[in-house]
This record gives structure tokens, C-alpha cells and sequence, in this order.
């Protein structure tokens, strides 16, 4: 099945039992580093399951290819993680499986609580919308002590994620952070940034994130009001709830601020 480059490639870098990580070339404001583009293998297995390809670059693409590919799984449809699908399913023929069929190649689209057994490994998928709703979570039981849990963008490895309104909502995310706190307390697989030691701390730490972020939202909207500002638009609560944010993110910002109002909204409070 797979198409092996005859080019030698530095080994991908492995982080637990099962996974090891290839950074792809596209650092930036929101990808920081870059993508982290999984290579996942049962103990003694020759095969590989591929998490994200990441972007169509071609050096990194092909380093992938080079891992004897059975399967590609896809953890939600942004461009940094979804570019590379068409180049990798080219260069190993392995079939792509992702929550969204536009993103499935020669297989069926992924289903929550669905059980995958590849390259010797046992992977559950969890759906995990909040970030996009097509986001999914892979939990990997068998690595390690406490098993790992790859979380694509739903949780980073440093900073905290998008929330990308009006197909990312608040009120799924919260949602998903308590399935995620009901799951074993794995290792964190990020897609971008470094590895968390604990699912179920960094759970906690984002959920006091997104609840404190809402009440500056519900004071921002109050202050506003106050002072005569009927009702405050985007742009004018993420003036003053994201005043000290780089320029680069703030387009990310106002998302997120509008995606706290949606919930407010449903709430009966904006």
C-alpha cells in the first residue's frame, strides 16, 4: 500500500509509547510552532497511522510518506491540517478518514465512539466540537500507563484555542471539555505545541479560562451599556475585553468574542 521515498529522513521524534511527532513547517500566530503531524505505531508493528498531514509541503509530506502508511485520520478541517490530504493519500495510497466526508479519501467519515484497530494499536474517536464543529479527539488506551488522548485543536499545548464562530460554539465546547474531564486522565497530544502530562488538569485550567472570559464579556457588555453604547458590537467588546492582545490574533479575538455572544444570546442575555 505504501509508497516508500528512497530520500533518508531524520526519525520523526517520539513522545510516548505509540506516538511520535513530526513538526511541520508552517509556524505562525495561531499554528505556533507549526502543526504537529502524529506518526502513531503499535510495539514491533512496521505500519503507521498518520494524525493531521498538515500543509502541502512537500519535504514534510514525504517524510510522512516514509512511515509505511495503513491509515490517515484528521482531527478537524482547517488548512493546517487538512492541506497535505490529497499529496499523502497520492504517495502511500492509504485511505483518509475525518469527521466531514469532503475530507474522507477511498473510506467512510468518522463516527463518535467508533473503535479503529490499526498498525497494532487500538484509537477511539471522540467527538469534541466547540473549536470547529467537526472536531474530533483520538484516545489511544494502550500508551503508556494513562494512555494519551490527541486533541487536534481543541486543546493546545500552550495558550488556549479559538472557539471559530459562528461553526464553533461556546455552548459545545463547554460540552466537550466535561467529556473530555470524563475521560481517563491520558497524556496530551496536541497539534500544536508541546505534550501536557494531564488530560484532566489542563481540562480544568481551560473550562476556568472560557468562564472567566465570559464574565469579562457579561462586564464589558454592562460598562458599555452604562455609558450609553445601546448595543456593543463585537469590535467594542473586544476592545476592551482583549485590549493587550497582539494585532496578530486579534482577528481570532473578535471570533472568539462572538462566539461568547451567541452563547449569551442563547442565554437570553445579549
Amino acid at each position: 500500500m505504501s509508497m516508500q521515498p528512497h530520500t533518508e529522513f531524520v526519525p520523526a521524534l517520539q513522545v510516548s509509547s505509540l506516538a511520535a511527532v513530526r513538526l511541520a513547517p508552517n509556524p505562525g500566530p495561531m499554528s505556533l510552532e507549526g502543526t504537529n503531524s502524529y506518526v502513531l505505531r503499535g510495539a514491533g508493528n512496521e505500519h503507521a497511522v498518520i494524525v493531521d498531514p498538515g500543509p502541502d509541503h512537500a519535504g514534510h509530506l514525504a517524510a510522512l510518506a516514509a512511515e509505511a502508511v495503513e491509515l490517515i485520520l484528521i482531527t478537524h478541517r482547517h488548512h493546517d491540517h487538512t492541506e497535505g490530504i490529497d499529496t499523502l493519500h497520492r504517495l502511500t495510497g492509504a485511505p483518509v478518514r475525518a469527521f466531514l466526508p469532503e475530507h474522507c479519501r477511498a473510506a467512510e467519515p468518522l463516527r463518535d465512539g467508533e473503535w479503529i484497530e490499526a498498525a497494532g494499536m487500538r484509537i477511539q474517536v471522540i467527538a469534541a466540537p466547540g473549536h470547529t464543529s467537526d472536531s474530533l479527539c483520538f484516545f489511544l488506551p494502550d500508551d503508556g500507563d494513562t494512555g494519551s488522548m490527541l486533541t487536534g485543536d481543541t486543546i493546545l499545548g500552550r495558550g488556549t484555542t479559538i472557539l471559530d464562530a459562528p461553526d464553533g460554539t461556546l455552548g459545545d465546547y463547554l460540552k466537550s471539555l466535561d467529556n473530555l474531564a470524563s475521560a481517563p486522565d491520558a497524556r496530551v497530544l496536541p497539534a500544536h505545541g508541546p505534550v501536557l502530562a494531564s488530560l484532566h488538569k489542563i481540562v480544568g485550567e481551560y473550562r476556568a479560562h472560557r468562564l472567566e472570559r465570559l464574565e469579562q464579556i457579561r462586564a464589558a457588555l454592562a460598562g458599555l451599556r452604562a455609558s450609553g453604547v445601546g448595543n456593543p458590537g463585537i469590535a467594542q467588546i473586544a476592545d476592551v475585553v482583549y485590549a493587550d492582545v497582539d494585532h496578530s490574533v486579534r482577528g481570532a479575538a473578535e471570533i472568539s468574542v462572538a462566539a461568547q455572544l451567541r452563547y449569551l444570546g442563547d442565554l437570553g442575555e445579549y
